[in-house]
């Protein structure tokens, strides 16, 4: 069968890289790609969200599965265009994808519903929030109600913080659009995981537990990023925690979901903090995590093209999800100076040290062919190098091991991906 990838990140190199191990697919496209993913599938050079001419090739090479790895797209309505001109899509529709479109709409779908979450209150007005501000317990939390690329989360300490972070997002539009909407939320303590899980509109499966490091620089400091690194399984995610989730977080998602009449159909992130009184959701995506599908993905040993279909055609149920006993780290080569500014158009060297070792994986994310062929920088994060091993501290000392064979000008990573668990555990 033919595939097409929406996407040019790590995540879509990842997913391309599981369903280049299908035995069911002989020919990968993606759109728009990268140079690592170019070296198995054919990229095509058309932007994630032009739907229209994405449908268009789709119909024109008889593609006969679709996978959607963006947000942009999923919650600007690609599924939707994708299936009224009668081609098969992974991912969901766009009433759907508001799970993750707006936080707001997610944080009253909790509340209703009575699925574990943070106190908050949503505003469209600084003036109202402000006021509101004036009366609340610090620290709080600030989120842009729409897409930010995982940056529009402000932690706020106190109330002078906090209300500069209304202007950054409200008045100052630093998200963009994103901004005209924002959810104050309750600040929780406790450990952080990410949960990915195949939902078919009605049927959930869980994948492997990871958990992201999403500050810039080691031990947790500097500005917020998209994901500097992570490791699957996290430890913390015990088998009391995963009941506990399993019947008052994810089926109730999904049921609720099917009871506003936007079943969903695809991936389902959730983002939990393990608080003193449980677990409770920070947050949904919907789709997988970038870096999260890197760590993950290595690990699921079902064929990925029948989990997919089985997501789309409604029989999910039929399946059982397995994952490699294992574990897996991810440490992303970034340009130094990510997320601010940084330089690109940098050789990438040493790549080849990559080839025909098991276990090992070099991920593209933010990287292009240069007229001369040569793989060059092209983004703030450039690599995701991962590894897997016996357990989290093999795994780790793997990727490390691995990151250093990659060479290029002002190459930057964090050194304490999944440190801080490897020594508690």
């Amino acid at each position: 069968m033919k595939v097409l990838i929406v996407g040019s990140g790590g995540r879509e190199h990842a997913i391309a890289a599981s369903v280049a191990k299908s035995g069911r697919v002989d020919k990968i496209y993606c759109a728009p790609g990268n140079a690592g993913i170019g070296k198995i599938a054919e990229c095509v050079p058309i932007g994630a969200m032009e739907f229209e001419k994405l449908a268009a090739f789709a119909k024109e090479h008889a593609i006969d599965f679709t996978i959607i790895g963006m947000d942009d797209p999923l919650v600007g309505g690609i599924v939707d265009v994708f299936e009224e001109a009668g081609l098969k899509v992974f991912g969901p529709r766009k009433h759907a994808a508001i799970l993750e479109g707006s936080k707001a709409f997610s944080k009253d779908l909790m509340k209703k519903y009575g699925i574990p979450t943070a106190a908050y209150e949503t505003f469209d007005d600084p003036k109202a929030a402000l006021e509101y501000l004036e009366t609340a317990n610090m620290p709080i939390v600030l989120k842009a109600d729409g897409l930010a690329l995982g940056k529009g989360v402000l932690i706020c300490n106190t109330l002078e913080e906090a209300k500069a972070g209304v202007k950054e997002i409200m008045e100052d539009k630093k998200f963009g659009a994103a901004g005209n909407h924002m959810v104050v939320e309750e600040f929780m303590t406790g450990r952080e995981v990410s949960v990915l899980s195949f939902v078919d509109g009605k049927t959930i499966q869980i994948m492997s537990s990871a958990q992201d490091h999403k500050r810039a620089k080691d031990g947790d400091q500097g500005l917020n990023t998209g994901g500097m690194g992570t490791f699957s399984p996290s430890p913390f995610y015990t088998a009391e925690i995963d009941a506990f989730c399993k019947e008052h977080i994810y089926q109730k998602t999904v049921d609720a979901m099917a009871a506003e009449g936007r079943p969903f159909k695809g991936v389902i992130f959730f983002g939990l903090m393990l608080t003193e009184e449980g677990p409770k959701v920070l947050e949904y995506n919907a789709r997988f995590g970038d870096p999260e599908a890197q760590v993950v993905l290595p690990r699921m040993k079902n064929d990925i093209i029948d989990v997919m279909e089985a997501c789309t055609d409604g029989t999910l149920d039929q399946l059982k999800l397995e994952f490699e006993d294992n574990a897996a780290v991810c440490v992303v080569l970034a340009s130094d100076g990510y997320p601010v500014s940084y330089q690109k158009g940098f050789e990438i060297s040493g790549e080849e040290t990559f080839d025909g070792k098991e276990g090992y994986y070099c991920f593209h994310a933010g990287t292009k062919a240069d007229e001369q062929g040569r793989i060059v920088t092209n983004g703030g994060r450039v690599l995701g190098i991962t590894a897997k091993g016996a357990d989290l501290k093999e795994a780790r000392a793997n990727a490390y091991a691995a990151a250093e064979w990659i060479s290029f000008e002002n190459k930057y990573m964090r050194h304490d991906i999944g440190k801080a668990i490897e020594e508690l555990t």
